[in-house]
């Protein structure tokens, strides 16, 4: 039975496909869209895109050789999964109608009703709302797909698959609406995300340490990575979607996407140096997995500011953010918890320090969309609603993550057994191998 329910759960959706009136045309005499925005997001969105693909290489390289093609294909299945969600329900849910600041109605955009015409988002005019929920689509696939380095080499492929589409649903849906969303309660509490900080990376980073707690540790904990080059393809295609992730946010082609792809970039180049750099002070040789991970952690820390803060000041933030996940990694290993690439330390750390430093040198100088300056000029009102945010969010992404992770288990057994995880996911989950 449990294997005829996804294909039965697929017809239903290919039939709803059929049902659900979808040619309806909106055309708004008042509207006009811009073609350079709308060319601008269409680029950024297949930039996001190919990020994910990014970090498949950047973790299918860290792994051991037995594990390549599982760890890559969680990556791609969070492609095909998180659009057909993002299609029914999962667009409604992160900006459909506002229901108490923290979800949105499901129905708003089920099945993408209303997407043909020239309508829009509010927030963002000048582009169709087709092209927008396309974009954001991109953030939906990711934040899944970056769980997966806590749990590798020891999850089953299905059940990951049913805790992927859990976690959009009650962890990302309602961080995306409360805090990108014109009514949700983060943004009217005050809080700046420019480009997922908050929403991708502090929730991809608490689900993974609780992912990582709750699948305890590997039977192996020594391996060797299996491409050091796949490491370094990933992290260059990853900063290269990175300029569509966070330029993408300014929701045009004009001068705040110019600056956040100049923050985004100098603040992973800094991170990256940091990285290598404070190796080499611990007695550490510089190793190109160093480099890679200290520009990832680099381009986590920056994406909340990009588009808030100076040129300047995103040297500071890779900088900080690279010293401080390297502490974190350090102690995360001493601790005996086996997220087993980082991903807590690097994306979930990573993303608060970027929060927090938003909190710090964010300026209306930069993006008028600041109505009270960071820290660092002066004023504490946006600092303090960053600290408070940070603890609400940590809070309910890992506790909401543990809590789905046990559901799923419920569901279907979360992790392999021992002889499958022996023999490597490639072989017991796929009957593949390199």
């Amino acid at each position: 039975m449990k294997k005829t329910i996804p294909i039965l759960l697929l017809l239903l959706l290919t039939l709803l496909g059929l049902l659900v009136p979808a040619t309806e045309v909106s055309l708004l005499e008042t509207l006009e869209l811009d073609t350079g925005d709308t060319a601008w997001l269409l680029t950024s969105s297949a930039l996001v895109l190919i990020m994910t693909p990014g970090l498949a290489f950047f973790y299918g390289g860290m792994v051991s050789k037995k594990n390549v093609i599982s760890t890559m294909l969680q990556s791609f299945i969070c492609m095909c999964l998180i659009t057909l969600l993002w299609v029914l329900f999962g667009f409604s849910l992160a900006f459909g109608d506002d229901i108490g600041g923290v979800i949105g109605n499901p129905s708003t955009f089920f099945m993408m009703k209303g997407m043909l015409g020239n309508a829009s988002w509010g927030a963002l005019p000048t582009i169709p709302i087709v092209l927008f929920a396309m974009f954001q689509l991109k953030f939906a696939i990711i934040t899944p797909a970056l769980i997966t380095g806590a749990f590798a080499e020891r999850v089953k492929f299905n059940s990951f698959m049913i805790f992927i589409l859990l976690f959009s649903i009650f962890i990302y849906s309602p961080l995306a609406h409360a805090t990108w969303h014109p009514e949700g309660i983060l943004a009217a509490f005050g809080v700046l995300d420019f480009a997922g900080g908050t929403v991708v990376h502090m929730s991809a980073g608490w689900a993974a340490l609780a992912a990582a707690l709750y699948l305890k540790k590997r039977k192996d904990l020594i391996h060797n990575p299996a491409r050091i080059s796949y490491v370094i393809l990933g992290t260059a295609l990853l900063w290269f979607g990175w300029f569509g992730f966070n330029a993408g946010s300014a929701g045009g082609a004009n001068t705040l996407a110019a600056y956040a792809f100049a923050t985004t970039t100098t603040a992973s180049a800094a991170a990256a140096v940091s990285w290598i750099f404070f190796d080499i002070l611990k007695g550490k040789k510089p190793s190109a997995m160093g480099t890679c991970i200290g520009a990832v952690v680099g381009l986590v820390a920056i994406t909340p500011a990009a588009g808030f803060v100076t040129i300047q000041h995103s040297i500071f933030i890779g900088v900080v953010a690279a010293i401080i996940s390297n502490l974190v990694v350090t102690w995360r290993a001493k601790k005996g918890i086996d997220d087993t690439l980082d991903v807590f330390p690097c994306h979930g750390v990573g993303g608060m320090v970027g929060m927090i430093l938003t909190g710090v040198f964010a300026n209306s100088a930069v993006n008028p969309a600041v109505t009270t300056n960071g820290l660092f000029f002066g004023e504490t009102e946006l600092f303090v609603a960053h600290l408070v945010a940070l603890v609400v969010v940590s809070v309910f992404a890992f506790f909401g993550s543990l809590l789905l992770l046990k559901i799923t288990d419920v569901i279907s057994p979360i992790r392999v057994v021992e002889d499958d995880e022996v023999l490597g996911l490639d072989r017991s989950q796929h009957d593949e191998e390199l």
